[in-house]
């Protein structure tokens, strides 16, 4: 993938600069949902605003063949600035190229995710990503 794919990569914290500063920009979580329960969700309510959850791929490990629809369902504008957060990063590059292929024409991948690289013992949350940035989250 390369950043022609989509608008580009954004550090955790230049994402949360873009959400601050342009009121027409959405965050869009594709984590699970069981991810959104059990580790956390972006806190955007000092923006006046909420992330927007859409599974890229379901809790039972399938693609969501709705994406798309649901962005539109979301009210998503496509000719607005659009986050997409996963765990790592991963998932959200791929979310956001699709995005860009379906019409929208600035979709971001927030780098580094919401819980960030795994550390030398495999474990998420202590190296980067949005929670280690110190930016607001919140646990449902």
């Amino acid at each position: 993938m390369t950043m022609s794919d989509y608008a580009g990569d954004l550090a955790p914290h230049q994402a949360w600069d873009l959400l601050a500063s342009n009121p027409d920009a959405t965050l869009v979580d594709v984590r699970t949902s069981a991810e959104w329960q059990w580790v956390g969700a972006a806190d955007l309510s000092e923006l006046g605003r909420r992330a927007i959850g859409i599974e890229w791929v379901t809790s039972a490990g399938e693609p969501n063949p709705r994406f798309v629809e649901h962005l539109a369902e979301a009210g998503v504008d496509p000719d607005a600035p659009v986050l997409f957060l996963c765990r790592s990063g991963g998932r959200s590059a791929a979310a956001a190229q699709v995005a860009t292929a379906a019409g929208y024409r600035t979709a971001y991948n927030v780098a580094e995710g919401f819980e960030g690289d795994p550390d030398a013992h495999g474990h998420r949350g202590t190296l980067n990503g949005w929670k280690v940035a110190g930016l607001a989250w919140r646990q449902t």
